[in-house]
């Protein structure tokens, strides 16, 4: 089999990819070795993300499955009294901020969505599982081997391979990408499920997402989601976590009514109507992920933290640019180069490392992060928070939030900081 492009992985990144190839005349071939639906954790989208959607044609879909609208992301203390607030917001065309929603889904439902949909626009689904790359003389990767689901072995040589493959970064395993390096928060686990009948907020809030902050690297989020559903989980250290010797189903209902007085008010009983999942080890940075006839999307080279949920946005965002840096590549552009899709490397890490110092700067000096995001330099953080991010030019809340990211700010005992940081914003 003969293609322009080959995406290993049909989640969000691979779709998106898809997606964006198909609006610039490009077809692709699709490799999945799952069937779908398939569950998946990751529902809540960013405003940006959002936005991506709808310019990608899912706004009626969205609609039509009425999934609870999210207009923002609430933060509480500690105490589980005070809070900071960061709304979705959209930006004019004049720059000016206005209101703006996006959604939170299921992702089995999202990811099925995204892939009947790119599916019809004339990409071509291979199920199966990829191998081993094709390499060229010269070590350029030129296609893929796949194991199809009825045990065949075949060959899809194409001109541009996109790994996106999210946690098994498949390029970097078979030695074409860089290595894998642990990432700040490698030493975590996540556990979560779901539940029904929690409490959740009255009026256009009703569908946010909601965090819940215990103590450095110790939160637990709240995610609604549809038929009354609610996303639940609780993230900590690995050791912590061990130290516990329960079962995951035990160690997420416990702490589910320990992390944080507010959630316990939510879910006065925490009866889960699915099986307790975790995940350990999932921060990781990947720095060298494009190269002669491939590039990396998404989770296949880098994953941070899901605190503030840009896991599905990244995919999708630079499933965008990669469209843009493969037609560049096909039509000539960049073909010469001996590496064709630097640019797009670059322009991903810009966005990327954004978060990263957004996410260190929350959890190493809450106090300065939630007088930054709740007043000093809230309109900036309104901007980070959904996704606009993928800029050389360096807002002055983004500067500020780099300083204390690095450690230039004293240390302070997280919890009586954050209890006096949220008590500052909400007054």
């Amino acid at each position: 089999m003969k293609t322009d492009v080959v995406i290993i992985g049909g989640g969000p990144a691979g779709t998106a990819t898809a997606l964006y190839l198909e609006k610039e005349g490009i077809p692709s071939v699709i490799v999945e070795k799952d069937e779908f639906p398939r569950y998946h954790i990751g529902e809540s989208l960013t405003g940006e993300c959002g936005k991506c959607l709808r310019t990608l044609g899912f706004a009626d879909e969205m609609k039509q499955y009425e999934h609870p609208v999210k207009r923002g992301v609430k933060v509480y203390g500690p105490n589980g009294k005070n809070a900071f607030y960061v709304p979705v917001m959209t930006r004019s065309d004049e720059g000016e901020l206005a209101v703006s929603s996006t959604w939170s889904m299921p992702r089995d439902a999202f990811d099925k969505m995204m892939m009947d949909k790119a599916i019809a626009r004339g990409a071509t689904l291979v199920k199966g599982r990829a191998t081993a790359p094709i390499l060229n003389e010269n070590g350029g990767v030129r296609g893929v081997e796949v194991r199809t689901a009825d045990d065949k072995n075949i060959r899809i040589e194409a001109e541009v391979v996109v790994d996106a493959s999210g946690p098994a970064t498949f390029l970097s395993n078979k030695g074409v990408a860089g290595k894998k390096s642990r990432g700040n928060y490698s030493r975590q686990i996540a556990v979560f499920s779901q539940v029904k009948n929690a409490i959740r907020d009255e009026g256009p809030t009703r569908g946010d997402t909601l965090i819940f902050f215990q103590k450095k690297n110790h939160w637990s989020w709240f995610i609604p989601l549809d038929d009354g559903t609610v996303s639940v989980g609780v993230t900590v250290p690995s050791d912590y976590f061990l130290s516990k010797n329960e079962s995951k189903h035990d160690f997420l209902v416990r702490e589910l009514h320990e992390v944080n007085p507010e959630i316990k008010r939510r879910i006065p009983e925490v009866v889960l109507t699915e099986e307790a999942r975790a995940i350990s080890n999932y921060s990781y940075h990947i720095k060298e992920f494009t190269g002669d006839g491939f590039l990396c999307v998404g989770d296949s080279h880098r994953f941070i933290d899901p605190i503030f949920s840009f896991g599905v946005y990244f995919g999708i965002k630079e499933g965008e640019f990669s469209a843009k840096a493969i037609k560049a590549y096909l039509d000539g552009e960049t073909r010469g180069l001996a590496n064709p899709f630097a640019d797009y490397q670059r322009q991903s890490e810009v966005g990327q490392d954004v978060i990263q110092a957004l996410i260190d700067a929350f959890w190493n000096e809450p106090l300065a992060f939630a007088f930054f995001a709740h007043s000093r330099y809230k309109d900036d953080f309104v901007d980070m928070f959904a996704g606009r991010i993928y800029t050389d030019e360096e807002s002055p809340g983004l500067v500020a939030m780099k300083k204390i990211a690095a450690g230039a700010m004293a240390k302070m005992d997280s919890e009586s900081e954050f209890a006096g940081a949220t008590a500052v914003a909400a007054a």
